[in-house]
């Protein structure tokens, strides 16, 4: 048989083909775009949980080894990895909240440590493409929180559908985002804008995300998986440039397995220190991350137009009682006392 009809029989056979074996997500190659796509699925909640973490970095592992040792006679086209999800609306809502809060209250630092660095260690090979000449692609269909926009952060090219939601919600318990968001954030569009989407803790639109230069594609809603197909075939003949792009990227802006350990301690300490309140803040998002359905809820409080603390006294028409971005009822203005103003003018 000629090589020719070798590869076509190979490329029949692999067309749908399934790594077999895994729980929170499934897989299939498709030989038209030399891709393989990666479904998260994680259960009981939509969260980098443990043993979706280690599942993928045993995906990884074996791809790579695959990869790496095939037969001469065997062609296997592999150039892209697509990491999408199948749970509607949701990309991923972020690292394990219920675990978070369990090792933080007591005091298992070196647990807590074990978690984090496992999803540097997952992150980071992303990052540096399996060390194999491929391209790592994030198809975000719906929201992406925390440890989930990171992982999005983590693939070369991020394509959205426009009504998709990211964001940096760890401000909120008063702590911030440590499996690598900064690093790649700056990498794309600068620390200063990097630090502001950080600190803001807001859930931004695809649409601002990609104006920002945050997101590579937009497509329409419903279209994510066509968006991505049309942008390999139409990078397939350019494939070579595009590899030789992400080398020098990383020359010019390294993202190394150390530094990411380094912040990862920061993020370690900090989540330690976590008062009671905190941790109480924490558990709200946690009860978000339970409740799929009212995962839009944690959208809908970050983007109301709520003053932030050091307006209130600017206020002039806003009903009482009003809701915070935290969701918390404040049943009167307490900047404006006019007793006390009064107590004080007379003192």
């Amino acid at each position: 048989m000629k090589t020719e009809n070798k590869i076509n029989v190979a490329r029949r056979k692999t067309k749908s083909k399934t790594i077999q074996g895994y729980t929170q997500f499934s897989t299939r190659y498709d030989s038209d775009t030399s891709a393989i796509w990666c479904w998260m699925q994680p259960e009981p909640r939509p969260c980098l949980n443990a043993t979706l973490i280690d599942e993928l970095v045993q995906l990884q592992k074996q791809l790579t080894h695959t990869y790496k040792n095939q037969h001469p006679d065997t062609i296997w086209p592999f150039r892209h990895l697509i990491l999408a999800s199948k749970i509607p609306d949701i990309y991923n809502l972020g690292g394990d909240l219920g675990l978070f809060k369990y090792l933080i209250e007591n005091k298992e630092e070196e647990k807590l440590r074990d978690y984090a660095y496992k999803c540097i260690n997952l992150l980071h090979r992303n990052i540096d493409n399996l060390d194999l000449p491929i391209t790592m692609v994030s198809l975000v269909q719906g929201q992406a929180l925390g440890g989930g926009f990171e992982t999005a952060l983590s693939c070369d090219v991020i394509i959205a559908e426009r009504s998709s939601q990211m964001g940096f919600p760890e401000i909120l318990f008063n702590l911030f985002p440590g499996m690598g968001a900064y690093n790649l954030l700056a990498r794309r569009i600068g620390s200063s804008l990097a630090e502001r989407i950080i600190l803001s803790g807001r859930t931004y639109s695809a649409t601002e995300l990609h104006e920002m230069g945050v997101i590579d594609v937009l497509a329409e809603d419903g279209e994510g998986v066509q968006a991505v197909e049309s942008y390999l075939k139409s990078h397939n003949q350019s494939h070579n440039t595009i590899r030789s792009i992400k080398k020098i990227r990383q020359i010019v802006h390294p993202v190394t397995r150390q530094n990411l350990f380094d912040i990862v301690d920061i993020w370690v300490e900090a989540a330690m220190d976590l008062s009671d309140k905190d941790l109480a803040k924490m558990e709200r998002l946690l009860h978000l991350q339970k409740n799929q359905k009212n995962s839009k809820i944690i959208q809908q409080q970050q983007t109301e137009k709520v003053a932030r603390r050091g307006d209130w006294r600017k206020l002039t028409d806003v009903s009482f009682p009003l809701k915070t971005h935290l969701g918390e009822n404040v049943l009167q203005n307490r900047r404006k006392n006019d007793c006390r103003r009064h107590a004080t003018s007379e003192a």
